[in-house]
């Protein structure tokens, strides 16, 4: 009998491997990232008071283009480097989730860097 991996499951217990190495602070806070077939997902959390500072994704109003894309990815990592600019935020730790560094994941860091995060 051939068994079928979970996908989900194997991306979930790799998101806790990389978690259990990285943690965010109010000095250097955590970059996080989700992504879905559609969307684009990027949080910057203080892992110390478990709080959200700010978050963007493809889904807020006036995105226009697809989050599901390369592009999009790269759109939203900006808006979040723009929004950490305006709450003093220059150096992020980035937790990519348990996913691969490729692709879209690959491509919002690049936004953050070029919007002027620091990781």
């Amino acid at each position: 009998m051939v068994k079928s991996v979970d996908r989900a499951k194997a991306r979930a217990h790799r998101h806790l491997r990389v978690r259990s190495k990285i943690s965010g602070t109010a000095a250097c806070p955590r970059l996080n990232v989700f992504r879905s077939a559609k969307h684009i997902y990027a949080q910057v959390i203080d892992d110390t008071t478990g709080t959200t500072l700010c978050a963007a994704s493809s889904m807020t109003k006036g995105f226009g283009e697809n989050g599901g894309n390369v592009e999009g990815a790269k759109k939203v990592g900006g808006m979040i480097a723009d929004m950490c600019r305006e709450k003093g935020i220059e150096e992020v730790v980035f937790d990519r989730g348990g996913y691969v560094y490729h692709g879209r994941v690959a491509a919002l860091a690049e936004g953050a860097r070029e919007g002027g995060l620091k990781f």
